[in-house]
């Protein structure tokens, strides 16, 4: 049965309230709330829903290859199958496993500049296995303005590490020959 899109359109919001919240939580916990308005004005919203057919086996097929979102963050909503796995920041893949009634949110790469580096925007994957199909929504945060650090998150204990960009220009260089090449796409992009 298809969601009615009233259910969906409030489910994106509710989503959304919460996807605010936590960012303005990160800025206020890095001592720059001050810009939170001027993100949310120049921030718009993507939902997706995804489909991983169960592969019917006992060993793990990949779902969706390891990657860092582009966007600002990500909010997950998992239901029922887990599978979705993250990169520890030496190298461990952990399986993600909320509760029923929790949601994941990530920091993607335009969050990681923003902040100059700290926040870290993991690697993450989808694994299924089994003979379940995982089904999962996901909320894209997609910032329309030039993503720069602002002067309060760059000192000298925290040099710039990247240059000023524009979100479209990134994901265009994302799916380019050229960053394909590159695991980190955001370094290759406009590291210092």
């Amino acid at each position: 049965m298809l969601p009615h899109s009233e259910d969906v359109h409030g489910t994106a919001k509710r989503f959304a309230e919460l996807e605010e919240t936590v960012r303005q939580m990160i800025l206020e916990g890095l001592g720059v709330a001050k810009y939170h308005e001027a993100q949310n004005e120049s921030t718009w919203h993507l939902l997706r829903m995804s489909e991983y057919k169960a592969p019917n086996a006992d060993e793990k097929w990949i779902g969706y290859v390891s990657h860092q979102d582009t966007n600002s963050l990500s909010v997950v909503c998992q239901h029922e199958v887990d599978g979705l796995e993250m990169q520890t920041r030496d190298g461990e893949w952990i399986l993600v496993k909320p509760s029923p009634t929790s949601l994941i949110v990530m920091v993607g790469n335009a969050l990681r500049a923003w902040t100059n580096g700290r926040l870290h925007a993991p690697f993450h994957r989808v694994m299924v296995r089994g003979d379940v199909t995982r089904y999962s929504a996901i909320l894209f945060s997609v910032p329309e303005c030039m993503i720069q650090a602002p002067d309060e998150l760059v000192d000298e204990d925290h040099p710039p590490r990247f240059k000023p960009y524009r979100h479209d220009d990134f994901v265009r260089f994302c799916v380019s020959e050229e960053g394909a090449r590159h695991e980190d796409k955001l370094k290759a992009f406009c590291g210092v």
